[in-house]
């Protein structure tokens, strides 16, 4: 296969699997969904949905936020992990919204990415699934796959990205990542890892994982 071949599988693929994408994290609107991905990092998307609901039933809105105190918020979030960096962020984060941009979510990287706690993936995801502006947020499931299916040279996830968002059309981002990240859980896992139900590795791969994952099957 050519490497647009392999790109055009690859949709076609995804889109036969997931005709419809749900959105991992339980959200109302921007705000929610801000808070909902940076609490993610480092935890489980179910876990965070079991906790959003304790911490938005307090406050869902940044003027609630910060009637909160750090600690309180603390508290309600610890489950999910680095909850003394996440409570801070969330905090912090609302009261520049509230000061800096009227109570409303920012829509650009730049804007996003001076709130804290808030990076580059966090801030893609928000202007992706909350404005539907083309972006393409890296998680662990799409780096892995990128890789395994030769798309990227699997340095890092900036290198990731660009070569995602140069192989794929601009209108498919949005779609796409979701899709991936959905694929990767259910097909092509990090762990206990089957590649006879992989379908899309199993048929363009790069040899060199399949190769490994053989060896290792052999072992």
């Amino acid at each position: 296969m050519t490497k647009q071949e392999k790109v055009d599988f690859v949709i076609n693929t995804l889109n036969k699997l997931y005709p419809t994408i749900p959105v991992p994290l339980n959200h109302k609107d921007p705000y929610t969904l801000l808070i909902a991905v940076l609490m993610s990092a480092q935890s489980t998307d179910v876990r965070v949905n079991q906790i959003t609901p304790l911490l938005f039933a307090k406050a869902d809105n940044p003027y609630d936020m910060v009637k909160l105190s750090i600690e309180e918020i603390r508290e309600i979030i610890k489950p999910v992990g680095l909850s003394p960096m996440k409570s801070k962020g969330i905090f912090g984060l609302s009261k520049i919204i509230i000061d800096k941009h009227n109570g409303q979510v920012p829509k650009t990287y730049e804007e996003l990415e001076e709130l804290p706690a808030v990076g580059h993936k966090t801030a893609a995801v928000v202007l992706s699934q909350a404005f539907g502006i083309p972006a393409f947020p890296v998680d662990t499931h799409i780096h892995r796959l990128m890789y395994r299916w030769g798309f990227t040279n699997g340095k890092n996830v900036v290198q990731t990205e660009k070569d995602a968002k140069r192989l794929f059309p601009k209108e498919l981002w949005n779609d796409l990542h979701l899709q991936i990240i959905w694929y990767g859980r259910q097909y092509s896992p990090a762990r206990g890892w089957d590649l006879e139900k992989d379908i899309i590795t199993k048929t363009i791969g790069r040899k060199s994982v399949l190769n490994n994952y053989y060896k290792t099957k052999k072992s």
